[in-house]
Order: C-alpha cells, then structure tokens, then sequence
C-alpha cells in the first residue's frame, strides 16, 4: 500500500489482493474468538476523526483498531471544537502534535482527506469524502464478494440507485472493474452524474438489467446531498420504478448495501430480511479488511521507508502479525 488510502485508484489490483488476502489469513478468525484481540500495533496511535454520522464505519474502525491493541482516540465534530469555529487545518495541526500513526477522516467535503495529508506526518485514510469516495467501503466490498462467489472475473454486478450522489458508487465502479468485474448503472438519468459512461460502465433505466446479474447493489436516496433540489417528481415514483424486492431477484442472486437501509425506499422489507442480501457478511467484512488496512499501510510504508535507506526489507507477509513495534 502507498502512504495514504485516499482513493480506490491509489490500489493496484495487487495491492487489493494483497489487503484482502490479509484480512482472510489473519483477522477475519479474529472476531469469531472469545478472546477478540492481537497484539499487533501495540504502542501505535490512531485518531478516528468523523465530520458526519456513521454506525458502521466509525464502529469498525474504533474496534479494528482497538482489536489490533492501538491506542485509539475518536474525535466526533459535534463535541469538539469545531464547533466553535476551529478550522479543519487546525484541527489536524493541534491533533498532530499528539504524533499519531493513522488519522482515519469522514468529511463531507470531497477532497478533505487529500487536504489532511497535506497537514500530518500521519498516514491518512479517507473514511468517506462527501460525494467523492469511499475507498475502505469498496475493500470490504470486493471480499464480502470474494468470500462468497470465490472468483470475481467476469462477475456482472448492477448498481442500483442514487449514484449522482454516492462516494460508494464512486470507489466501487472503479475497484470492481479493477478485480475484472463488469458493472451496470440503474437509475434515472437525474441521478447519474454527467459523462459516467467514461468509466467503464453500462447505464440503464431500468431494474430489467438485474436480469443475469450475479450481485445487486443497492444505493440509498442520499436526500442529505440533494441541497434542496428535486431528482425525482415525487419518492413515490421513485420507489414505484426503483424499490427491488423479492420479485426482482433470479435463483442465485445476491444483494449488497453499504447502508444505512431506508427500508420499503431502496429495498423491500422482505428482501431486506432475506437470505439473498449478505448486508451483515458484509458488516463483518468491514471490521477484518480495516483490521488488515490498518496493518498493512503500517508495515508497508515501513517497508518502503527500509527500502529507501538500502536496506533489505522484509515482505509484510514474513512479518509477525503478532506484533508490529
């Protein structure tokens, strides 16, 4: 991995194999014993710093990090001081005066996490910038899929929804073309943004393209980003020609959601409670492929930096994942 996780395209696909395959060797068994915790960046720092509301990013990677023995400090806007005016800049200067290893950021600003490089020694890892990217998501993504179907070459994956709007949409077109997965857009053309035909991807209007599809991603109506203005004539509509249920899914098929699910809006009740979606796979996912995130892009740069000084360093993987000094 590079210094920063910033964006998908800052990944080779080797680099992706190569984080997931971590994450599946040495920490998805993690959560699954009575003693959830290793030893492998004892004495790091890590700051959580979240601009937004988050249940399952800001919890997995609080527990990620804790789980792999960090000392992690989360700092939430609202009850901080920014609240009374503090800029983003001094915000990150004042926190890099405590020395952490990794600042994890959420902004709703595209662009905030590039914009903190700039400011820490840290490593920064891009949490989700407004409607920019979600690049943590589209990790945990790719192995909830490669933990079910095995392969991904040649997967047909529709994405479905609010796309104009959507950071997840954004890293997932990108990382799933990467693993040679062949991508769908469904949605009315108001929420697909301008010239996306350019990245790769089919676009469609309409939920008949889920037909031969192997996976169905679903996107929330991100009504928070909409700043005022109409995508749509009504919700009612929306839901009418976009809601996918049950009724829409062939033998085989499987449904992921980055959530939060806005039930009977983007997904029917029935289908939300069903065995088809893998959404808490995919909630599982995200705690061992952050675990294995924060690790590598800690063992990496270390790596790189051994290298630099004309040293002989070793491959992360011939490294103790017990313990990371």
């Amino acid at each position: 991995m590079n210094r920063h996780l910033l964006s998908i395209n800052d990944l080779t696909r080797d680099d992706i194999e190569s984080v997931l395959a971590t994450a599946a060797k040495d920490f998805l068994e993690v959560s699954r014993r009575d003693i959830k915790k290793v030893p492998t960046l004892r004495g790091r720092t890590i700051i959580d710093l979240f601009y937004e509301k988050s249940t399952r990013t800001s919890t997995s990677f609080e527990l990620a990090g804790k789980r792999l023995s960090a000392d992690v400090i989360n700092v939430k806007a609202d009850s901080s001081a920014v609240g009374k005016g503090e800029s983003l800049k001094d915000t990150v200067l004042t926190l890099g005066a405590y020395r952490p290893d990794i600042i994890v950021i959420r902004h709703p600003h595209v662009g905030a996490a590039a914009f903190v490089a700039r400011y820490t020694d840290a490593h920064v890892i891009n949490a989700g910038d407004g409607k920019g990217e979600h690049p943590t998501q589209c990790l945990l993504d790719i192995f909830s899929l490669q933990q079910e179907f095995g392969g991904l070459e040649g997967l047909k994956v529709a994405i479905v929804g609010d796309v104009l709007h959507s950071r997840v949409a954004r890293s997932n077109i990108t990382g799933f073309q990467k693993m040679g997965m062949k991508v769908t857009l469904v949605a009315p053309p108001p929420l697909l943004p301008r010239g996306v035909e350019a990245l790769g991807a089919e676009v469609t209007h309409s939920l008949d393209a889920l037909e031969g599809v192997d996976v169905v991603y679903l996107l929330r109506m991100q009504k928070e980003r909409h700043e005022g203005a109409s995508f749509m004539p009504s919700l009612r509509e929306y839901i009418s020609r976009y809601c996918v249920g049950l009724k829409h899914l062939g033998k085989g098929q499987k449904v992921l959601h980055p959530g939060p699910i806005n039930r009977g809006v983007e997904i029917e009740a029935e289908l939300a409670d069903s065995q088809e979606n893998l959404i808490l796979q995919q909630v599982e996912a995200g705690l061992a492929v952050r675990m294995s995130i924060l690790y590598r892009i800690i063992v990496d740069s270390a790596a790189a930096a051994e290298e630099a000084a004309g040293e002989e360093p070793l491959a992360p993987e011939t490294k103790n994942i017990r313990a990371v000094g």
